[in-house]
């Protein structure tokens, strides 16, 4: 078995994963809420051609020699930084500063957490007015209920303190809680949450459970914003300069599988 030619396909698989992930950071540029990606890689395991102690009188020699295997991708982890804030004419486009999450309900009745506030009442079964988010799914409030409002509330003027209460105004046509919040909530390791597509996330085992900023006082509060959305965390030309570094990378293992094959020609030439 020829090493180099396994090694420099293994590096080319390897480094295609890494451009799909630089590519599907490009294709989310304007997703609100997207958190950007990286591919990490790490070495294969390692053959050893010689031990410490291969000389021939038997004395030990500093150091052994030994040849990798290959690369593989060892992970792709979200990297949850702060994506700058867009302005919004929607009176129910909520952005986030800090480490927390919307909850949403899925539609197996598991509960998701997502970054993109981009949310909007629907009419509820009874009347009422539920919050959601662009697929329809209800958002969740700091009790963990889904958030429904009665018939007599007009969308238009309900609005939202930075802590996340749901305000309407009264007869002064002053804003006053009525006592709903909208849930945000925190994990003790965000990159081990499990992306779902479309922007929402699932615990796991790994990012530990969520925690409620309502009922856990020893964490950082986020502040919501009413009338923004968190854009995309994606850094063009960081991401432009990588595919840049990914292509070169394969293009260089590509060369080491040719040159291996010339070499192996040549070696069956030897005999004519």
């Amino acid at each position: 078995m020829v090493r180099s030619l396994w090694s420099a396909a293994t590096g080319m698989i390897a480094q295609q994963t890494n451009l799909d992930t630089i590519a599907n950071n490009l294709a989310n540029v304007n997703t609100n809420g997207y958190k950007s990606e990286v591919a990490e890689f790490k070495s294969l395991l390692y053959q050893t051609m010689q031990t410490k102690t291969t000389t021939a009188n038997g004395e030990n020699k500093p150091i052994s020699a030994q040849v990798g295997l290959g690369v593989r991708n060892s992970s792709i982890s979200s990297v949850f930084k702060q994506g700058s804030l867009l302005a919004s004419e929607s009176d129910t486009a909520f952005a986030i500063e800090g480490k927390g999450f919307f909850a949403v309900r899925g539609e197996d009745g598991n509960t998701y957490y997502t970054r993109n506030g981009n949310f909007g009442f629907s009419l509820g079964t009874n009347g009422g007015l539920v919050l959601s988010n662009t697929d329809g799914l209800p958002v969740l409030d700091s009790a963990g209920r889904t958030i429904t409002l009665g018939s007599q509330y007009v969308a238009s003027k309900i609005t939202v303190t930075a802590d996340g209460q749901l305000c309407y105004p009264d007869a002064s046509n002053n804003p006053q809680p009525i006592g709903i919040t909208i849930g945000v909530f925190q994990f003790s390791n965000p990159a081990g949450l499990e992306k779902q597509g479309d922007t929402l996330f699932g615990v796991t085992a790994a990012s530990g459970a969520a925690l409620n900023e309502a009922t856990n006082n020893n964490l950082d509060k986020s502040r919501v914003v009413q009338g923004y959305l968190e854009g995309s965390s994606v850094q063009v030309a960081t991401e432009m300069v990588n595919m840049i570094v990914a292509q070169r990378a394969y293009e260089m293992n590509s060369k080491a599988i040719t040159t291996s094959d010339e070499m192996m020609q040549i070696a069956n030439n030897l005999k004519r």
